[in-house]
């Protein structure tokens, strides 16, 4: 019984195949919540627009109005501070939800890598124990070859 190791290298190249499918897959979906919040912050930032338009629009058309002029103002001026308020939440939010995939992106990479560093380390513990052991057979055989051979030159 020699205490040769044999690997499966199908099963080691499966393994490695579904870490590069499995990683970048977590990097898309960090970077799909990144355009989500992009998008977000673009329907805001396009509502806060229309906001301060209308708001602006309903400033002309009362300031002929000179009673109703200083109501209107601070109307438009609430509307655009709701507006402002809105976007600032969505933002914010956006950008916590980004953060919070990428983490969990980062986390899952992680947790795969140190498996896959256990099992090559498994597998590289026993290569090096097959090598070892092939070393070891080589250095028992080369010796009793030269001890055959001093025997059968002494005798």
């Amino acid at each position: 019984m020699s205490g040769n190791v044999l690997i499966d290298k199908k099963k080691v190249m499966e393994l490695l195949d579904q870490l590069r499918l499995a990683v970048p897959q977590e990097i898309l979906a960090a970077e799909e919540v990144l355009n989500e919040k992009d998008h977000i912050l673009n329907l805001a930032l396009l509502e806060a627009r229309r906001t301060k338009a209308q708001a602006e629009d309903e400033y002309r058309e009362r300031l002929d109005q000179n009673e109703i002029t200083v109501v209107a103002e601070n109307r438009a001026q609430e509307k655009l501070r709701q507006a402002e308020e809105h976007a600032e939440r969505l933002d914010k939010q956006s950008a916590a939800q980004a953060k919070s995939r990428r983490n969990e992106a980062d986390a899952y990479a992680l947790q795969s890598l140190r498996a896959l560093e256990r099992e090559l380390s498994a597998l590289n513990g026993s290569v090096r124990k097959g090598i070892d052991l092939l070393t070891a057979d080589q250095a028992a055989a080369s010796m009793n070859g030269a001890a055959d051979l001093e025997a059968s030159l002494s005798a």
